[in-house]
């Protein structure tokens, strides 16, 4: 038999039975859940309501247009057939440029941190040139870019690896520079090699960091295909270029439309790498972080 202890609501504190004398702490998971689903579903009523504000109080009703009621958009856009099917179309073109992008910045990131992790020299030779691809604006490099691998599919992926590297170098590296440093003199005792030590422990240890910078550059990989699409402005259409498009016909729901479809498309490609980070990483890293 079990006694239950009172508490404050916010845990339950069961004795475990046998005379035990530490009691078992259950935090109540259910309530934590619904909390948690209801503070966004409430900023996203007020940010409705503002939206609504703006449009009906403050544009007079000949600029509506510029920024259509949410209701406006969905009848006039999401329910209008030519419009999705386009809409379909550009969604998968800049899904295939964005993880063809993601995959090959995560390769050269990757790479590229190992390499400067296992040498200083390496890094000091190395890094400074990761940081000024971080600085220079892209939009000074597509015309080179165009002019360069011309105005298809294969440009639109280098602008999106550029945008999307340097979070993958640089959490990788900090990851991985990161290990504690009695570990290495462990491994150091037992006369472990370079590969040996990299493959068993600075990537294990780093997993946490490498993929915070996954989920970053996976937002980025989105903006990078978007951003290449709407200035190489040839081939298939993208979401890039579409949004040029509704902008120059000022077709204002299918302009909102595209901008929702493609923050949408990034947050779902962000929440990718967030779940695959669960399954790689676990729960100990959360545990160790909280008892730390």
């Amino acid at each position: 038999m079990s006694a239950t202890v009172e508490t404050p609501p916010s845990v339950e504190v069961v004795a475990p039975a046998g005379g035990g004398t530490a009691p078992l702490v259950r935090p109540r998971r259910g309530r934590k859940r619904l909390t948690d689903a209801l503070l966004p579903a409430g900023v996203f009523l007020v940010l409705l309501g503002i939206w609504y504000a703006i449009t009906y109080l403050v544009l007079d009703p000949s600029r509506r247009f510029l920024m259509p009621a949410p209701h406006v958009i969905v009848t006039d856009a999401l329910f209008d057939g030519p419009t999705m099917e386009r809409l379909g179309e550009a969604v998968g073109r800049t899904i295939t440029v964005t993880f063809v992008g993601l995959a090959i910045a995560i390769a050269i990131g990757m790479a590229w941190a190992i390499a400067m992790s296992q040498a200083r020299p390496i890094e000091r030779s190395l890094f400074p040139y990761a940081v000024a691809l971080q600085c220079i604006p892209i939009l000074a490099l597509v015309p080179l870019i165009g002019f360069w691998f011309g105005y298809g599919f294969p440009s639109r992926v280098i602008v999106c690896v550029m945008i999307a590297l340097f979070p993958v170098v640089s959490n990788t590296l900090f990851g991985l520079q990161s290990v504690d440093r009695g570990m290495h003199e462990l491994f150091s005792l037992h006369g472990a090699n370079r590969l040996t030590r990299l493959v068993k422990l600075q990537l294990p240890a780093a997993m946490p960091a490498i993929f915070a910078g996954f989920r970053i550059s996976a937002g980025l990989s989105v903006v990078g295909a978007i951003v290449g699409d709407l200035f190489f402005k040839q081939g298939d259409p993208g979401l890039g270029i579409l949004l040029d498009n509704f902008r120059a016909r000022l077709q204002g729901p299918e302009l909102f439309l595209t901008i929702i479809v493609a923050a949408a498309l990034g947050f779902a490609v962000f929440t990718l790498f967030g779940w695959l980070s669960k399954l790689a990483v676990g729960r100990w890293y959360d545990q160790s972080r909280d008892a730390a």
